[in-house]
């Protein structure tokens, strides 16, 4: 099997700080009169184990930003890496390969496949890479997230916020450069929201794990290490340790 080619490193990596970066990032969806710019001349880097937001108002390019850095979406222009890889220099293959391997993703919708159990819908990923799973690793991330004693069990017979823990094992499991969230807890009640909130950040104190996830709740974004806010398509500044109140304020600046 072809390995990744591993392109010019990131730049501000020193070799192995940073699990995404974005330089000089344009996008622009439509043309002519009703082309909107999505992102304009976006830079920006995230630090290898930290859980970073970003927010900003309805059209910010928020997701958008998500949606390139996770190699979902391509971008009309810059340059991208996860890791030590240039994203926006491989071929379709590669780039498929590398969002198995090195990505994970956890969405509002839980996106579980109802016939299978937890343990299977976990492992799925690897099972259709052909891979082998790491006993030890699932044990000990089912085990972190709670969920050992309901491997067994099919969505249907899990609470919300067991579902979504699935959800974030299964995006743990490959042990991927970076782990993308867009507004995970949206589904869920404030208790269970709570819950996964805890264990993402505990995934990066305690397993090392990059998180770079999308909401508007200003009490989600308390969770994480840094906010990045956007606006128009444009990064407008960021907030280290945020509380609900320092991103609340934040966002009213921006009319969001």
């Amino acid at each position: 099997m072809t390995t990744l080619t591993e392109h010019s490193s990131a730049p501000g990596t020193g070799g192995t700080t940073n699990a995404a970066v974005a330089r000089s990032l344009n996008k622009t969806y439509g043309t002519g009169d009703t082309a909107v710019r999505a992102l304009t001349n976006v830079d920006v880097s995230f630090e290898a184990g930290t859980f970073t937001a970003i927010m900003g108002p309805s059209g910010s390019g928020k997701s958008t930003l998500m949606h390139c850095l996770a190699g979902l979406d391509t971008a009309d222009s810059g340059r991208i890496w996860i890791g030590q890889t240039e994203i926006t220099a491989l071929k379709d293959a590669e780039l498929t390969r590398l969002r198995r391997d090195s990505v994970g993703f956890v969405f509002q919708s839980f996106n579980l496949v109802p016939t299978l159990t937890a343990e299977q819908n976990i492992t799925l990923p690897v099972a259709l890479a052909n891979g082998t799973v790491d006993d030890g690793w699932l044990d000990y991330i089912t085990g972190t997230l709670g969920l050992t004693g309901r491997l067994k069990h099919r969505p249907h017979e899990l609470s919300g916020g067991q579902q979504q823990r699935v959800a974030v094992a299964r995006a743990l499991l490959t042990r991927p450069h970076v782990v993308f969230g867009d507004e995970p807890t949206g589904n869920l009640d404030s208790k269970a929201g709570a819950e996964v909130l805890s264990l993402l950040r505990r995934s990066t104190r305690e397993l090392g794990q990059s998180i770079i996830m999308v909401t508007h709740d200003p009490l989600a974004a308390s969770y994480a290490d840094r906010v990045v806010l956007m606006n128009d398509g444009a990064l407008v500044g960021e907030l280290s340790s945020p509380t609900p109140d320092t991103v609340t304020a934040a966002l009213t600046k921006l009319g969001a």
